[in-house]
């Protein structure tokens, strides 16, 4: 489904003697297989976010290549590989002033269908009424731009979806639902990547890739993770603690 092959993105260092180049994606491989749920984690720092932005095209690759449906999509622009069914949604969300939220999922399904836009905002609990003809601008809570996004996501029937860090900005009453709408809506048939500390995420996990200095350094179940998890202290929330479980600490 999603091939990464050799995988570089290399910048400049900073320092000021040599300046010598950094790998911040050092040589990845590793296959993603359709339908699947995959949760990307890993140390501040360690190159998660990156690979997802190598996989949209955000970032361009340094070295290596990318075959999306045994198609080689390395050089291919943002908005090509949107085309061909991927979707990406970002830590902090986009937000436009003067365009509704009606706007957006017409964009992304295409068609101005009213039935089926007030089904979708439902799933994903948000009101029709109040939010389907509200603009997408600063006065939305953080919790109601990530909905709104999700919502967005959902309509255009990705074949790949990307959350970086989805749980950003909402409050722990939402990240349950939130999980669980993203494994029913889109394993169905979309390819999940979901990057984040998040246990409630982890747990739910077909298969959880952890990256280190560029590197990915373990692929698997969450059970034969947690050891390597503590070592690197990943905690669920953004944050390094002391083992409080109602934290939502993994140790």
């Amino acid at each position: 489904m999603l091939e990464l092959k050799k995988l570089y993105f290399t910048v400049q260092g900073n320092d000021a003697e040599n300046g010598a180049p950094r790998n911040i994606i050092d040589g990845i491989d590793f296959n993603f297989e359709k339908g699947k749920f995959y949760v990307i984690t890993g140390p501040n720092g360690s190159g998660k976010t990156t690979l997802a932005k190598l996989i949209m095209g955000i970032n361009p690759v340094s070295g290596g290549s990318i075959f999306f449906e045994n198609k080689d999509i390395s050089n291919l622009s943002i908005t090509e590989r949107a085309k061909s069914g991927i979707a990406y949604s970002f830590q902090q969300p986009a937000r436009f002033k003067g365009i509704t939220f009606r706007d957006l999922l017409s964009i992304a399904t295409g068609v101005d269908d009213e039935k089926k836009f007030l089904e979708m905002v439902g799933r994903v609990g948000i009101c029709p009424l109040s939010f389907l003809d509200k603009e997408v601008d600063a006065t939305l809570s953080g919790g109601e731009i990530k909905k709104i996004e999700l919502a967005t996501t959902i309509a255009a029937n990705p074949k790949l979806a990307i959350y970086d860090e989805p749980d950003t900005g909402i409050d722990l009453w939402t990240i349950g639902p939130m999980v669980s709408l993203l494994k029913k809506e889109l394993t169905k048939k979309t390819t999940t990547i979901v990057v984040s500390h998040n246990k409630a995420f982890l747990d739910v996990a077909d298969v959880i890739i952890i990256v280190d200095k560029g590197r990915i350094i373990y692929t698997g179940d969450l059970k034969k993770s947690l050891p390597l998890l503590t070592d690197l202290s990943i905690c669920a929330y953004h944050h390094k603690c002391e083992g409080d479980q109602d934290a939502g600490c993994l140790r």
